[in-house]
């Protein structure tokens, strides 16, 4: 390819507000460009790219014996009520109505398309087990996009879908796919990646692990422990609590706080550490019910084990609503209409001498006991893991630490299969819902995260399994006849020989054109000018390490050639 002739414009300015390396570098060197918010075009070096990543999915993919499918990303809406979930998912899920009046949606997952499929096609135990799986445009109406690739409304995805007639079969091939997950991400060139459990989320499902980019600029934040290998998304991950001091407490005093509403203003007005306050944390179910969350003052609500607990999507509470004294409430002498659910979490189990809202505008009270004043409650986990929490393995301390998703797999169960009628004859002639298994790759986040991780100061860093171009042909002084000559003939020779190279045949100055190639990331760059030939080479640097070697002229082809197997071979081993 020549550069001349390349769709596509490199950039010195840094886009308005693209704050992550993936996202700045992919629209300054050309990639991809914005044509909403969250939605992209991807140029041709991106999109060389994501067939690259695609390819190396199948691989691995048609090596489980999956079956590649196409399901339409237009559905009407009555597939989705059949597994419930047109109604249970809210904005995200982008309805419309067709020219007829009826009622579709632009798929952001496609379960239920998948056992529409197979349900249609599959009656007999002989047939399971199958996986089938397809590389397909979705869209999820994101709040939030964020960081070019990473967080989009439109998206390229690579979804699978296994069913099973036993739990066992379900096990076994989990753990094929999960290796084959691990086996993707190191021929597409990561390193730095670990895989965590997970909350299973509008899939459903009881076991679910996320395979995740460690880097500071992830947006999910992930519990480790260094000693045991213990590893957690933070929404399901567990920690053991620091134990409170027993003590013993004199009666409960109420005092005057005035307009110490925070637990950070009350803890400065009463000179006292947020460990020894409890927090209430107001929300509301999917039915209007009030649920008051009680928590130590130093800890915060997590939002999906809460929701977990009371069954049932939850949105933080208008307290006025329902009488309550906002910044005043407490686990005392609380009143509450009688279909709210008061929840109080373990890190107040054994607190002594506390302080908590008193219920009553301008107080609190102090001197509150667990023991003694909350006797007969029931302590549910449901805050967040902090740092410095114990790990449930080992007991060692917990480190937090941010990550990127680039993956996940799901157990599923019959939640789908159940809802939806799909059933299939075993040999004893009765008729099981089959047991699905879930497992998902986006393809542009995927391609992003590689620059995150292996990006550096001068732009894109590309691997060689998965770059646009192996070689990045850079000859200087076109102007001049020798040079322009050879440029012209080793580029023929370097397509003749089965090498990708970008070819850049503009006449722009050596500045230009060695700057762009570390922008645009090729594994080699080879340089010839007016003096590396009069010493019979060709200047050829690695863009990853930097390394320099000049190799003649007439061993230049067969050089380039090995070191590109060469790092092929060092990534797929």
């Amino acid at each position: 390819m020549k550069l001349s002739k390349l769709v596509g414009e490199r950039l010195k300015e840094v886009p308005n507000g693209a704050l992550l390396k993936s996202h700045i570098y992919l629209i300054r060197a050309g990639y991809i460009k914005q044509v909403s918010t969250g939605i992209f075009s991807m140029l041709p070096p991106a999109q060389k790219v994501s067939q690259k990543i695609q390819a190396i999915i199948r691989d691995e993919m048609n090596k489980l014996d999956g079956q590649e499918v196409l399901f339409p990303v237009v559905m009407p809406r009555e597939l989705w009520e059949l597994s419930g979930r047109y109604n249970s998912i809210q904005e995200e899920l982008l309805r419309f109505k067709d020219r007829t009046g009826h009622d579709m949606l632009l798929g952001m997952t496609h379960e239920e398309a998948a056992v529409h499929m197979v349900m249609n096609t599959v009656k007999s135990h002989e047939q399971l087990p199958c996986m089938i799986y397809q590389i397909q445009t979705k869209y999820r109406d994101e709040a939030r996009p964020r960081g070019g690739l990473i967080r989009v409304k439109e998206f390229l995805m690579k979804d699978a879908y296994s069913f099973h007639t036993t739990q066992e079969d379900l096990d076994f091939y989990y753990k094929k796919v999960y290796d084959a997950y691990n086996r993707i991400y190191k021929r597409i060139g990561l390193k730095n990646f670990i895989s965590v459990r997970s909350d299973s989320g509008i899939m459903g499902g009881k076991v679910a692990d996320e395979f995740m980019l460690v880097t500071d600029s992830g947006e999910d934040r992930l519990v480790l422990c260094d000693k045991c290998g213990y590893k957690a998304n933070m929404e399901v991950a567990e920690g053991v609590k620091d134990e409170n001091d027993p003590a013993e407490v004199p009666e409960i005093e109420e005092v005057f706080t005035g307009n110490a509403k925070t637990i950070e203003e009350v803890c400065h007005f009463l000179e006292i550490d947020t460990k020894k306050t409890a927090k209430a944390v107001c929300y509301v179910t999917e039915d209007d019910k009030l649920v008051v969350a009680f928590l130590r003052g130093d800890y915060d609500v997590n939002e999906k084990k809460l929701a977990k607990l009371v069954k049932s999507e939850i949105k933080v509470a208008d307290t006025d609503k329902f009488g309550l004294t906002s910044g005043n409430i407490g686990c005392i002498n609380l009143e509450v209409p009688g279909d709210a659910v008061v929840l109080y979490d373990t890190s107040l189990e054994g607190l002594e001498g506390f302080v908590t809202g008193a219920n009553k505008e301008d107080y609190h009270l102090k001197n509150v006991s667990a023991s003694r004043d909350l006797e007969g409650v029931t302590f549910n986990d449901f805050a967040l893991v902090k740092e410095g929490d114990r790990c449930p393995v080992c007991g060692e301390k917990l480190r937090l630490t941010r990550g990127i998703e680039i993956g996940n797999i799901f157990q599923l169960g019959t939640k789908y299969t159940k809802s939806m009628g799909m059933k299939v004859g075993m040999p004893d002639g009765t008729m099981i819902e089959p047991i699905m298994g879930c497992y998902g790759i986006g393809i542009g986040r995927a391609l992003a995260s590689v620059i995150e991780e292996k990006g550096d100061d001068r732009g894109i860093v590309w691997p060689m399994t998965i770059a646009p171009w192996q070689v990045h042909f850079c000859p200087l002084r076109l102007d001049d006849e020798n040079v322009n000559a050879v440029s012209y003939e080793l580029y023929k020779k370097m397509e003749e020989a089965g090498i990708e190279v970008l070819f850049d045949d503009r006449k722009v100055s050596a500045g230009v054109k060695l700057t762009d190639s570390e922008l645009m990331g090729m594994p080699i760059r080879v340089v010839i000018s007016p003096k590396t030939m009069a010493n019979g080479v060709a200047e050829v640097t690695m863009r990853e390490s930097h390394e320099t070697n000049f190799i003649p002229l007439h061993d230049l082809l067969s050089e380039l050639k090995a070191i590109i197997q060469d790092e092929i071979d060092e990534i797929e081993k």
